[in-house]
């Protein structure tokens, strides 16, 4: 493995993502300054991964291109449109705003595993993607840890003062990658081979979408909704999102345990010990978090974050002359699922409360585990 490659590309995952981790605790203030629904809210975190419908045709537009020049720019793009979206009033401005966010987070998220693969040995994929897993986790409790700070310093418009920070680390990325240059190069690819790969492995992401339908409700829904449930239930923004940031951070150890162990036990067994662990995490955390908050949300985010490694794992195993367009698959699916997902917390949330929302997603989650002995028929050769 060249590790000091890896977490580089790790570290550009961490300052992406610590601005793409704003939308939740900023959600709170931007429902009341723009005076929007929950259901319109669900629409914003929609619109941001509305990119996924044509994430497969980025993979193939990337796919032969100097592809970390998308790693070094899309950290500052993410940063100035977050940052701008904390200063507009407009509800119409701020669902622009946040598709620019998704394309820059598309055009990160597409190469940036491909890379990770190339540059972790053979046997190391699991452990490469958890540290490039880290970066992401990491960011997710930064992020919320700096919006409560600039929340509680300038108010909701001080996030757009943190966006130097996000540019300043392209610029540092450009230093230490302008060097580098990915081995793996894409071969071209006709659409007839495009339709033999789909249909190859149209069975294996069929899985993969049953049990993410399932599993994320969980994950998904307290990502968008986790700092609105405490400050529905009297905390205050600055502490929901303390609490938040900290489930995240327990993520981080998920994230990076959660690669390592099942490279030792199976994909399969660490799939059904975190998908239990989030089931039972959140039902404990909704029935006791007015005692235990403190001591609930770490589990709770170590279990929920422990699978993105492992399926990331799982697809980047395929045999394939295309890795970055075969992520791009993946990576829509996880975008498209996920929006549903959302949309789905926001309008039934409304309709019986967050609380009995969590609870069915909790139940999904735990059922989730009956899917998974088929996520192993994967296809072997592309």
């Amino acid at each position: 493995m060249n590790k000091q490659k890896v977490l580089i590309i790790s570290f550009a995952h961490f300052i992406h993502d610590i601005f793409s981790s704003l939308l939740a605790p900023m959600l709170p203030l931007l429902i009341e300054k723009m005076g929007i629904t929950l259901t319109q809210a669900s629409l914003m975190e929609i619109v941001r991964r509305s990119v996924s419908i044509i994430n497969p045709l980025i993979g193939l537009m990337i796919e032969r291109k100097d592809v970390k020049y998308f790693v070094i720019l899309t950290p500052s793009i993410t940063a100035i449109s977050m940052g701008l979206l904390s200063i507009t009033s407009s509800y119409a401005i701020g669902l622009f705003l946040l598709f620019i966010a998704g394309l820059s987070a598309a055009l990160f998220h597409i190469p940036a595993p491909a890379m990770i693969k190339e540059l972790s040995a053979g046997k190391e994929i699991g452990k490469g993607m958890s540290y490039f897993m880290v970066g992401g986790e990491s960011a997710r409790t930064i992020g919320p840890l700096l919006g409560a700070a600039a929340f509680s310093t300038w108010g909701l418009e001080g996030i757009w003062k943190l966006t130097p920070i996000g540019i300043l680390a392209s610029l540092f990325l450009y230093i230490k990658l302008k060097d580098y240059k990915p081995s793996f190069k894409a071969k071209k690819i006709e659409k007839s081979e495009i339709k033999t790969i789909i249909k190859k492995v149209t069975p294996f992401f069929k899985s993969i979408a049953i049990f993410m339908s399932l599993n994320y409700t969980s994950r998904f829904g307290v990502s968008l909704f986790f700092p609105l449930f405490l400050t529905h239930n009297g905390f205050s923004v600055e502490k929901a999102s303390i609490a938040f940031g900290i489930m995240q951070g327990a993520g981080i150890l998920g994230a990076l345990f959660s690669g390592k162990i099942s490279d030792k036990i199976g994909t399969d067994k660490m799939l059904t010990i975190s998908s239990i662990g989030s089931g039972i995490m959140l039902i404990l955390f909704l029935f006791f978090y007015k005692q235990a908050l403190w001591i609930i949300i770490l589990p709770l985010g170590f279990f929920l974050f422990a699978q993105s490694p492992i399926l990331l794992a799982i697809v980047n195993k395929l045999k394939s002359q295309t890795p970055t367009f075969i992520n791009s698959i993946y990576m829509a699916l996880n975008f498209i699922i996920s929006s549903i997902i959302v949309y789905f917390i926001g309008f039934i949330s409304e309709k019986i409360g967050l609380f009995n929302t969590f609870l069915i997603t909790a139940i999904l989650t735990l059922l989730s585990i009956f899917t998974i002995p088929y996520l192993k028929k994967a296809p072997q050769l592309l």
